[in-house]
């Protein structure tokens, strides 16, 4: 009988064992596929989320005292519009997302209010054009915080006069607990015009670098180089925040696929030792009638193989339906990018009978190397 025949008859005969290790290597892989497949968008999400938090960069002019800063929220000086500009077009800068802005506070209606123009964000020159992370008012139009909103009256569609200036409300903004309750946002052009400070700025907001590790003065001095006469702060908080979260989704992920891997490797090879052992007579009468070590070992290989390749490509279409259904409602900003990923079932089908082979090695070598004589003298 051919090697071919003798497995296709071994696995007939031990349906259960073949089974389980079919299970093993089906949900190993699945699991593989699945987690690699949404890599992608749990990736984007990751930085999406941690984006949502806020800039964590403030560049303000070279002399602004940032005690008065941190205790008013105004930078007093000023410095031009081009420095937005000649950020953005500065390359090998480990930031992104500029916004210049420029903000008074005034007295309005009897109320405090913090004026904010913004001018619409820029992104870094040479890198990949992403969704803007504040707002883009037109011109003519503002944004007004809920605090202001509630205590005023005001609802979209009003048209409001600020210092001389008239704007309608495209926007209420939501509670958010914060300085932003009391702002009324509108384009740079029209609070320039309303300030008298045509062509000036005082602030310019940006994202750093999310690697974990990137240090402030790395970044201080990148950006130095393009603006020697700013001074750049880190809001330390959101900065630390976003990385450290950033890093704990990427060694979670490096955590459970080797976990994985090496989980259904053991499976495997006490599958493949409980199946010699099963099979001690019947492998010592191999033996007696003449049949090579090498012939029992491509017999107890080739199974585990079998195994591994089967596996792998019923796990491939699990993992693959399983991230295409699960995945959207997972990652609610980026899961309609998931797409399958035909690249892994090549790498599935190669590894996959590689890990199960090797597995099964340690059960094969004592298969190989019993004695005939004394198994069916046990017998």
């Amino acid at each position: 009988m051919s090697l071919f025949h003798l497995l296709i008859a071994e696995i007939r005969h031990r349906k259960l064992g073949f089974a389980l290790g079919l299970l093993a290597v089906a949900a190993a892989v699945a699991l593989f596929v699945a987690l690699l497949t949404t890599g992608r968008a749990s990736e984007r999400e990751t930085k999406r989320v941690m984006r949502n938090m806020g800039f964590n960069l403030l560049i303000v002019p070279q002399g602004t005292d940032m005690e008065e800063y941190w205790a008013t929220d105004f930078v007093s000086a000023d410095m031009p519009e081009e420095y937005v500009r000649r950020l953005a077009t500065t390359r090998d800068l480990d930031a992104d997302h500029y916004v210049a802005t420029l903000q008074k506070k005034v007295r309005w209606r009897g109320r405090h209010a913090l004026l904010t123009g913004l001018l619409p964000e820029l992104g870094a020159i040479g890198k990949r054009k992403k969704s803007p992370m504040g707002f883009k008012i037109p011109r003519g139009k503002c944004y007004v915080g809920y605090e202001l909103a509630r205590s005023l009256g005001i609802k979209p569609g009003d048209e409001l006069d600020v210092l001389g200036q008239k704007l309608t409300v495209e926007r209420c903004l939501l509670e958010s607990g914060s300085k932003d309750d009391i702002r009324i946002y509108a384009h740079l052009r029209d609070v320039q015009q309303m300030l008298g400070l045509p062509g000036r700025i005082n602030t310019i907001q940006a994202l750093g670098c999310l690697c974990y590790g990137a240090t402030l003065p790395e970044l201080r001095e990148e950006l130095a180089r393009a603006l020697p006469d700013t001074k750049v702060v880190e809001l330390r908080s959101i900065a630390t925040a976003r990385a450290k979260m950033r890093h704990t989704v990427e060694q979670h992920v490096a955590f459970i696929l080797p976990t994985v891997l090496v989980v259904c490797a053991a499976w495997v090879g006490v599958l493949a030792l409980l199946n010699v052992r099963e099979r001690r007579q019947e492998i010592g009468i191999l033996r007696a009638l003449g049949c090579g070590s090498g012939r029992i070992a491509a017999l107890f290989l080739g199974r585990a193989a079998i195994i591994g390749l089967v596996g792998a490509a019923l796990g491939f279409a699990l993992g693959t339906v399983l991230a295409l259904r699960v995945g959207p409602s997972i990652f609610k900003l980026t899961g309609q990018t998931i797409r399958p990923a035909y690249g892994l079932l090549l790498w599935s089908l190669i590894i996959a009978p590689l890990v199960t082979a090797l597995a099964g090695l340690l059960p094969t070598m004592v298969a190989v190397t019993q004695d005939p004589v004394v198994t069916l003298r046990e017998e």
